[in-house]
């Protein structure tokens, strides 16, 4: 099953089950599919849909950070809730663990020596394992690795 197909299983099981919030975000979402879909006149593929899931939810953190620096708790609390509901539709990240294993093995694979290679071994992971991984993460990782 595609990644828009659940998305549109689990907006009408929301509906039936009267879940608002579930169904504001993936109405949201549908709406921004919708939108994308016709822009590029085309149905979109399981990485276009992810690629909009993963905006919003950086939108979402984003949301999240700037309603806390102004104060505003309850805006910020809704926006979390709206970020969990989105983070059923992301990969599962990979861990700390399989994260360094990977750097690793990319690392090898390119034959990076040094820091001028850091954009390289980071561009391969995040082209391999998108949405499993934090951009921020695997750079610092890169540079601990490839500094060392």
């Amino acid at each position: 099953m595609s990644l828009q197909e659940r998305i549109e299983r689990d907006f009408i099981a929301a509906y039936k089950n009267k879940d608002t919030d579930l169904v504001a975000v993936l109405r949201m979402l549908k709406t921004v599919a919708k939108n994308r879909q016709v822009d590029l006149k085309r149905p979109l593929t399981d990485d276009e849909v992810l690629d909009l899931v993963l905006k919003q939810i950086k939108q979402r953190q984003e949301s999240i950070d700037m309603y806390s620096k102004a104060g505003r708790d309850e805006l910020a609390a809704k926006e979390a809730a709206e970020l969990e509901l989105l983070r059923a539709y992301q990969p599962h990240p990979l861990s700390a663990e399989e994260l360094t294993a990977l750097i690793e093995t990319v690392a090898t694979e390119q034959g990076a020596t040094s820091i001028k290679d850091m954009g390289r071994v980071i561009q391969a992971i995040m082209n391999t394992h998108k949405g499993r991984v934090d951009g921020k993460a695997v750079s610092e990782l890169v540079r601990n690795r490839l500094s060392s």
